[in-house]
């Protein structure tokens, strides 16, 4: 499932399209020119973790509302938080994401992405583009963009990955870190893990 959830990364990592285009037009257009960089990159195939965390932070960091994903996975406790303790909880949640699924897209080799009839409505701030994914050998993957328009343009707040949304999946996680030890508990639960990932990668 990890896997999964970070295909969304491979398929949104160079948002470079005007803010007036239509959402759906972006996730294809950002899609199908990220996948033709990561086939060609032998580098990212061969598992260099820290070419491909480079090129998320670049592309893809300006183009989405961690703030709204951080509230969303933390849930009910997000209120909790102070403006600082906010801050860094996003912060660590951003790092936690890019490290986590950067890993896995390296394993990107021949998937292909089919892309749903898009419906929108005149004046809508809040959309849904449907994509699914085919893998050799294995059932099509639903994958899901939940993205809402801002003055800047369109920036994702979610991703659904087979029906499993992928900020809430951290919520009983992140809950259970907030009842042990608060929220300054669950800050410090995340940055150790973001520091264990980064060990880990580092090693490669």
């Amino acid at each position: 499932m990890k896997k999964l959830f970070a295909f969304f990364g491979a398929c949104l990592a160079s948002l470079t399209v005007m803010a007036q285009d239509a959402p759906d037009a972006l996730v294809q257009q950002v899609t199908e020119e990220v996948l033709e960089v990561v086939r060609k990159d032998k580098d990212i195939q061969n598992g260099n973790t820290q070419k491909v965390i480079e090129l998320v932070e670049r592309k893809v960091l300006p183009h989405f509302n961690f703030s709204r994903m951080t509230a969303l996975a933390v849930g009910k406790d997000w209120r909790k938080a102070s403006p600082q303790q906010q801050q860094q909880l996003t912060h660590e949640f951003k790092t936690l994401l890019v490290r986590t699924y950067s890993n896995a897209l390296t394993g990107y080799r021949n998937q292909k992405i089919v892309y749903k009839p898009f419906k929108m409505n005149a004046g809508d701030t809040e959309v849904l583009v449907r994509t699914e994914v085919l893998q050799p050998g294995s059932k099509p993957v639903q994958l899901d963009y939940s993205l809402e328009k801002q003055d800047s343009g369109w920036k994702v707040f979610d991703v659904v990955v087979a029906g499993i949304s992928l900020v809430t999946n951290y919520r009983d996680q992140f809950g259970q870190e907030v009842r042990a030890g608060g929220i300054d508990g669950l800050i410090s639960a995340i940055a150790t893990k973001n520091k264990s990932l980064e060990s880990a990668q580092g090693k490669k």
